[in-house]
């Protein structure tokens, strides 16, 4: 029986490190967007995403046909929003940080960020994004499209201030 369990680890480890190479620089580029970090400056980035494929790991054997991408994608998202939730708890560090200011997504709230790169960038239906993080679909439909509009329609630098003609005193 042991050395059918060695195998089986060794098994394990193979599809496991088949399925990272394939899918961490995905998951990493989703959780750069979550954090709105720079990419070649990504702790936080680089910590969801461990944390996201530790949990994978963990969960290898029970998967039983479901997708380790989806499992690994869900674990992540819900990561960051239980880490912005409570922003000084376990995961502070991740709610606690500004977005840096050139990160194309640092204009938008952690929420709005989540449900962005869920829908855009990682293809979730609204309907899974919903159920995902327990919100209503038309919520979540509110939601990205505010988020949407903000990234598509900055707001406006305002306008110069119109002096009227010099008078000079005599």
């Amino acid at each position: 029986m042991g050395r059918r369990r060695v195998v089986q680890d060794a098994r394990r480890d193979r599809e496991f490190a088949a399925f990272v190479a394939g899918a961490a620089g995905r998951l990493l580029h989703a959780a750069t967007l979550l954090t709105a970090e720079p990419p070649a400056d990504n702790p936080r980035a680089r910590r969801l995403l461990t944390l996201s494929l530790a949990h994978t790991y963990a969960c290898w054997d029970r998967l039983r046909g479901e997708d380790p991408y989806d499992r690994a994608r869900q674990y992540l998202a819900t990561r960051f929003s239980r880490a912005v939730w409570h922003q000084y708890g376990l995961l502070g560090a991740l709610g606690r940080s500004r977005p840096h200011p050139e990160s194309p997504l640092a204009r938008l709230a952690p929420q709005e960020r989540l449900i962005l790169v869920l829908r855009l960038y990682e293809g979730v239906a609204e309907e899974q994004a919903a159920a995902l993080l327990g919100l209503p679909r038309e919520r979540v439909h509110a939601i990205c499209d505010r988020a949407t509009a903000t990234l598509l329609h900055p707001p406006r630098e305002p306008a110069p201030a119109v002096l009227g003609p010099k008078v000079v005193s005599p």
